[in-house]
């Protein structure tokens, strides 16, 4: 018999399985998986209650908490989309995903109260908003979240799923223009979830605490495959050391990602010694290129075992990860470190390539350049209401992801930059990422980032922001000379500006956009 693939399939099978089992912690909160499902049913009523029809748009803007989480099964389980939001945007930015997406309902973390009320008088479907903690404040318009739960029926609606049917929406960050809303289905989430298990192997002794945002790339996966096994799920809302490593003590968290500066910014956090966090078993690193020397001051310093992962919005988003391979034999500690820091080996059920311009496979050489494409279930339907969008990046079934990477022999592919972030000087073609990884190495570095600046010349030349480790110093020179010992003479930066810290997102990825852009003003080269 035909049984179409839902997440809300493994929401089900925690509840009957691990019902009396602790699924999340949220602060001082806690609710066994039996708990968690009967608020998930009344969500899913009370979002019926509201008038929530199936196909209909629901937002959250709201930090990792444990109603998100319930969204992951309550919204969808009413036949809804889940539509989480990036908390980093603008108000107009914001307000146009609303509508683009013609959200009907919003969840409202307190904090962002002075936000919605900047967006509410352009929010054009927006009809009910939903306070998700705290009593409503005088003159708000709206209703309170455990109000509605209360109210609501805890007997799970019986709707037929369409497995192809839409269940969440994210939107991407727009770097490359207006944001564009990526459409995922049931299908593609339950396959992401399997593929994700395989490769990360998750038990219901798992422990994950969620650093990463629920509204980014890196984040939405794990409500998925960790409720799939039972394991246990623990809420960070914001990102801080010393709460991570207080987390990681008292709730013995097994596993957690983040994106390197989350990581560096742990590895520098003074009191980090003071905690024990040898419950630690493997932290996945995404978001970013990252570096051997990261991986390997991960596993020295916390003790657990350190690899990089990739994916993208539109694939919902694991591609790949860098786990190891029995053919590589014994790795020396340099070599290991080495490979974990690739971008990977793409997990079961992917289909990868690395492409060049006439979508020929580059040589396995670990040295041509070419574009990574990928095929797979976990490819999202497409950009919604945007139906020339999805055509130029889904061409002949393959998704063209943009990112530009080497292959080696045993298949590990490693990214070697965005389309976009390669620096062409004098028509040699320059990795902003390599260049970023030799400074990286330099003792003073704590983080750093190399653009593209304009050049009379040239053409183009990087540039660097460097921003330096607390109590250390160097000077431009000291970096370049860093450089030219380990780079051509073309690839060392020109020029190098030291700052305090440099822009990020809401994950605490580096926006170079934001570092490029001033100087491209006037121009189209450069300004995405």
């Amino acid at each position: 018999m035909f049984v179409p693939l839902t997440p809300l399939e493994f929401e089900r099978r925690a509840v009957k399985l691990y019902g009396e089992q602790i699924g999340v912690v949220d602060g001082e909160r806690r609710f066994t998986y039996r708990e968690f499902g009967e608020r998930v049913s009344r969500l899913a009523n009370a979002l019926g209650n509201l008038d929530v029809c199936p196909g209909d748009r629901v937002a959250y803007l709201a930090y990792n908490c444990h109603q998100l989480l319930e969204g992951y099964y309550g919204v969808v389980a009413a036949g809804a989309v889940l539509q989480p939001l990036n908390i980093r945007l603008t108000p107009e930015e914001l307000t146009y995903i609303l509508n683009h997406s013609e959200a009907k309902v919003l969840f409202l973390d307190t904090d962002f109260l002075p936000l919605y009320q900047r967006m509410q008088p352009s929010l054009q479907t927006v009809r009910d908003v939903v306070l998700l903690e705290g009593e409503l404040p005088t003159g708000f318009v709206g209703h309170s979240y455990e109000g509605l739960l209360a109210a609501a029926q805890p007997v799970r609606p019986d709707l037929a799923i369409d497995e192809n049917a839409m269940a969440e929406l994210f939107y991407t960050s727009g770097s490359t223009g207006t944001p564009k809303g990526v459409m995922m289905t049931h299908r593609n989430l339950y396959l992401h979830a399997m593929y994700c298990q395989a490769a990360f192997q998750f038990t219901d002794r798992s422990v994950l605490l969620h650093v990463v945002p629920l509204f980014h790339v890196n984040g939405w996966g794990a409500p998925h495959y960790l409720t799939m096994t039972g394991g246990r799920h623990v809420m960070l809302r914001k990102f801080d050391p010393a709460t991570i490593c207080r987390l990681i003590q008292n709730e013995k968290v097994t596993f957690f990602g983040g994106v390197p500066t989350m990581f560096n910014a742990l590895l520098a956090f003074p009191d980090l010694d003071q905690y024990d966090l040898s419950s630690l078993q493997r932290v996945v690193i995404g978001g970013a290129p990252s570096s051997p020397l990261l991986i390997e001051a991960i596993e020295k310093r916390l003790k657990c075992e350190a690899f990089t992962g990739y994916g993208l919005t539109e694939t919902c988003p694991v591609l790949t990860a860098a786990t190891g391979k029995i053919t590589l034999g014994e790795e020396s500690d340099a070599a290991r470190y080495r490979r974990q820091a690739t971008t990977g080996l793409p997990v079961a059920g992917v289909e990868l390539r690395v492409v060049d311009a006439d979508g020929h496979d580059v040589p396995a050489n670990n040295e041509t350049i070419g574009e990574i494409v990928a095929r797979s279930n976990v490819v999202m339907a497409g950009y919604y209401r945007d139906p020339e969008a999805t055509a130029a990046v889904i061409v002949d079934g393959w998704f063209h992801t943009g990112d530009m990477a080497v292959v080696d022999p045993e298949g590990y592919v490693t990214i070697v930059d965005r389309k976009k972030d390669i620096i062409i000087s004098g028509g040699e073609n320059i990795s902003s990422i390599e260049v970023e990884t030799v400074l990286s190495a330099h003792p003073s570095v704590y983080e750093c980032a190399v653009v593209a600046v304009p050049d009379p010349q040239w053409g183009e030349v990087p540039k660097a922001f460097v921003a330096l480790k607390p109590g250390q110093s160097a000077t431009t020179e000291d970096l370049i000379t860093h450089c030219r010992a380990h780079l051509a003479g073309f690839k060392t930066p020109k020029t190098i500006e030291f700052r305090d810290s440099l822009p990020k997102g809401g994950t605490g990825k580096i926006l170079k956009k934001d570092l490029r852009e001033p100087y491209w003003q006037g121009s189209e080269k450069r300004v995405h």
